[in-house]
């Protein structure tokens, strides 16, 4: 994929983006941060893929909360193409390690990280943040009752979902009812060069969650809503 295509769906520093690129691909060969191994696949998979929700939602000015960020992304490119203020959130300690030496080296300036589980997380973080955002992470209906908590009324959850995205739509409307959302809207995408559907689902959040959610995922990947 050439660096034209993702300059086409963006006005952000492709110049950062092909650095960051570079840096989780070397820091790759010492530590297993992804699977994607080559650039082209890189560009598309990794950077293309987390900048989709550039074209729906503006995070200028908002607080975004990433949840499962893995190496960094979505966060990373987002943070980089927008003006929001960004939390990166993983309960893998190298993988933090990593998005905070990229941050440093890149000079990236609004983006924070935290280690922890993200059930953890949100007992002392309820309807913080304008976005919350999960990209392939787990089940929509698990990932509603541990993203949701964490979303302002009035803000919305957007997971990043593949093609069967809708399905499992289908499937968490008591979750999506119990934890207080309403869903906005589903935009349908592809990527450019693989043709790979993409959908994303937007949740807003209309009233407080009730103070038992989330639950420890022990028991939400036991029960789910």
């Amino acid at each position: 994929m050439t660096k034209e295509k993702i300059q086409g769906l963006i006005s952000g520093d492709i110049s950062k983006l092909e650095s960051l690129m570079e840096i989780t691909l070397s820091e790759n060969q010492k530590f297993n941060l992804t699977a994607i191994k080559d650039e082209e696949s890189f560009r598309e998979l990794m950077i293309y893929d987390s900048l989709i929700p550039l074209k729906y939602f503006s995070f200028d000015g908002k607080k975004v909360l990433d949840v499962g960020t893995g190496a960094g992304f979505p966060g990373l490119p987002l943070a980089i193409c927008s003006k929001g203020n960004f939390t990166l959130l993983d309960s893998t300690a190298k993988k933090i390690n990593h998005i905070n030496n990229v941050c440093k080296t890149l000079d990236i300036n609004n983006v924070d990280t935290v280690v922890a589980r993200v059930e953890d997380y949100a007992s002392s973080h309820r309807e913080t943040f304008d976005y919350v955002i999960a990209r392939a992470v787990a089940p929509l209906n698990v990932l509603i009752e541990l993203c949701l908590p964490l979303v302002k009324v009035g803000g919305s959850f957007i997971a990043m979902k593949g093609s069967a995205g809708l399905d499992e739509l289908k499937e968490s409307k008591k979750a999506i009812d119990k934890i207080g959302g309403e869903v906005i809207a589903s935009y349908e995408d592809t990527l450019p060069e693989s043709g790979e559907k993409r959908i994303l689902i937007e949740i807003k959040k209309i009233k407080p969650t009730n103070n038992k959610y989330p639950r420890q995922y022990s028991e939400i990947k036991k029960k789910p809503l």
